[in-house]
Formats: C-alpha cells, structure tokens, sequence
C-alpha cells in the first residue's frame, strides 16, 4: 500500500496495549525480585526491582496520557487531531 501522506492524521497511539505489557512487566519484575531475594541474590533482586519501578512508572505515564483523550492539544497553534472518519465495511 502506497503512503499517501494522510498517515498523521490518523495516527494513534496504542496505550492499552502499552499498558497491558508494562502491568506484565510489572508482574514479572516483581515476582523475580522477591525470587531472587528468597535465593539470596540481593544485587538481582534489586535490578528486578528497579526493573518494576520503571513499568510503574510508564504505567503512570499512560493512565495520564489516557485521561488526556484523542483531542490533547500539544501546543496553543496546533490544532487538535480530528478523529478519522468511520470505516465503510
């Protein structure tokens, strides 16, 4: 498919997806450091946690950019995204 130039315009951000995989992350990260930590692997159960602290943080990113809707306005001279047009099946 050629690029018709018209791609911004219905550009979106897949955020629930990113949130989903940073929640697994966070899973993740957090079972392997309390692992770790029952091992007495202190040095990786703190990699694994500084690991969790980040997907918390990219949670966070996304729940505010979420409450932000499909119409943020980034600046006060650029105009909001339309939301593209309803698919013709």
């Amino acid at each position: 498919m050629p690029r018709t130039g018209y791609e911004p315009k219905q550009a979106r951000s897949p955020l629930r997806m990113r949130m989903a995989l940073a929640a697994f992350g966070l899973v993740c990260a957090a079972a392997a450091s309390v692992g770790f930590a029952l091992a007495g692997h202190p040095g990786w159960a703190a990699g694994m946690a500084a690991i969790a602290l980040v997907a918390v943080a990219d949670m966070l990113t996304v729940v505010h950019r979420m409450h932000q809707g499909s119409r943020y306005q980034p600046a006060r001279g650029i105009p909001p995204y339309l939301p593209p047009p309803p698919r013709r099946r």
